[in-house]
């Protein structure tokens, strides 16, 4: 196998299935596409910003080994693809988790303190790392999030988000390991130790998690978003 075309393979395993079942009748997750589409680009536009000055300051960057070598704003195109097609593939956890187990009483009650409760950690972690750039960063993004759901969205749906987080850490581990290096000769995305706190889980910078959080959160609250718009313009119509 041409090892170039190992991040683009990956980019096309992690959404082949989802897509594939995105017209399976119980979710239907193609009725999802007109909050999820715009969703996805408002985000990416987020984090492909942050990536680019990542990218050109030395805190990660991608080995040559396994990309195409075609490049935009300095981000190989396999990584801009990242941005649709890991959000597409996790996001349809949450839409076939919530169809078929609709409710989650327990973590409901108790959406709210696990917010505080990484919101605080977010904030010890920030301060005593705001000389590490990814750390900080992550940090300082995901309390900025939490924040705007506790304070100003106050959405009803973080007791699902929460199960969908648990849930897709399961695919997570699985890609971000492929690309950190489990299983292959070199890592497909190398990362500036000096910038992070050079814990791992496995392969896996400890960050890593917390920027999937944010990934994940910024999407959904813009999808859940979009669709409270919708169902309150169809009740004007309908009055």
């Amino acid at each position: 196998m041409n090892q170039s075309y190992l991040y683009l393979l990956i980019n096309t395993g992690t959404i082949l299935f989802p897509f594939l079942f995105s017209f399976e009748s119980r979710v239907r997750y193609v009725n999802w596409w007109k909050w999820l589409f715009p969703s996805m680009f408002i985000t990416a536009l987020v984090f492909l910003t942050w990536d680019q000055i990542f990218t050109v300051n030395g805190v990660w960057g991608f080995n040559d080994r396994y990309i195409t070598g075609a490049h935009f704003m300095n981000l190989p195109i396999e990584e801009i693809l990242f941005f649709f097609t890991v959000p597409y593939a996790s996001i349809f956890i949450y839409a076939f988790t919530n169809t078929i187990w609709p409710d989650t009483p327990t973590l409901d009650k108790y959406a709210n303190k696990i917010s505080y409760a990484m919101l605080t950690i977010a904030l010890i972690l920030l301060v005593a790392n705001y000389n590490k750039a990814y750390t900080a960063l992550n940090c300082g993004y995901a309390v900025v999030l939490l924040c705007i759901q506790l304070f100003l969205v106050k959405g009803t749906y973080m007791g699902k988000f929460y199960r969908f987080y648990l849930w897709h850490l399961i695919p997570f581990f699985i890609v971000n390991g492929i690309l950190t290096g489990w299983g292959i000769a070199e890592e497909v995305v190398w990362y500036n130790n000096h910038e992070n706190l050079g814990i791992r889980m496995g392969t896996i910078p400890i960050e890593d998690s917390l920027y999937s959080f944010s990934l994940m959160l910024m999407n959904i609250m813009l999808i859940e978003g979009f669709k409270s718009r919708l169902k309150k313009k169809n009740a004007l119509i309908g009055a």
